[in-house]
């Protein structure tokens, strides 16, 4: 009797129609997810990702060209900068001689006599491989030969600044006492002596 009941609860036409309208649903639901919403993607998803990666190539190409410019660039004021230093720069362990000396020659064509000259380096901020050497010197000479002396500083190749000048009538008044400050920057070790 039991067989009877279980045969009959599933011979039921209801129970049966139910069971058919599960299974037409779990593969109208199977359908639908491949339909609407494919795992590998449809031709068109695949398309549209080929242009997308297309997309980034070229903006990652761009950028790649665009920082081989800046590398360029870098490179090309770098070596302009090694030339700016290398022709108006002096070495430190040569500068103060040679600076003396062409301070010495200007006056001399200018017409003033140089006094004494002291030279002084000092390190210059922010770098390790440029400082500041000044030199202080005392002239004699007249007004004329004066401002010929400065005109041949300004033409001159080296880097020179005039930093200050005082210029004081001897008592003979024909004749002035002359001081003078220049900056020279220089290359090399701001730590190292010249």
């Amino acid at each position: 009797m039991t067989e009877n009941r279980r045969a009959g609860k599933w011979g039921q036409p209801r129970l049966l129609a139910r069971a058919a309208l599960g299974v037409l649903l779990a593969a109208d639901l199977i359908v639908a997810a491949v339909l609407f919403k494919p795992w590998a993607g449809t031709a068109e998803d695949l398309e549209r990702q080929v242009v997308s990666l297309r997309q980034q190539v070229r903006e990652r190409q761009a950028a790649l060209e665009k920082l081989r410019r800046v590398v360029h660039n870098l490179e090309s004021a770098r070596l302009a900068g090694d030339e700016f230093l290398g022709k108006y720069f002096l070495d430190r362990r040569t500068a103060s001689s040679a600076i003396v000396s062409e301070l010495l020659s200007t006056a001399e064509r200018a017409g003033v006599k140089q006094r004494e000259a002291n030279y002084l380096f000092e390190p210059v901020e922010g770098s390790e491989t440029i400082s500041m050497m000044t030199v202080t010197a005392n002239y004699e000479g007249a007004f004329a030969d004066l401002m010929h002396f400065l005109n041949l500083l300004d033409r001159s190749p080296r880097f020179l600044i005039l930093d200050g000048l005082q210029a004081a009538p001897q008592q003979s008044g024909m004749l002035l006492n002359i001081n003078m400050k220049l900056n020279c920057l220089v290359r090399g070790e701001a730590g190292t002596e010249p």
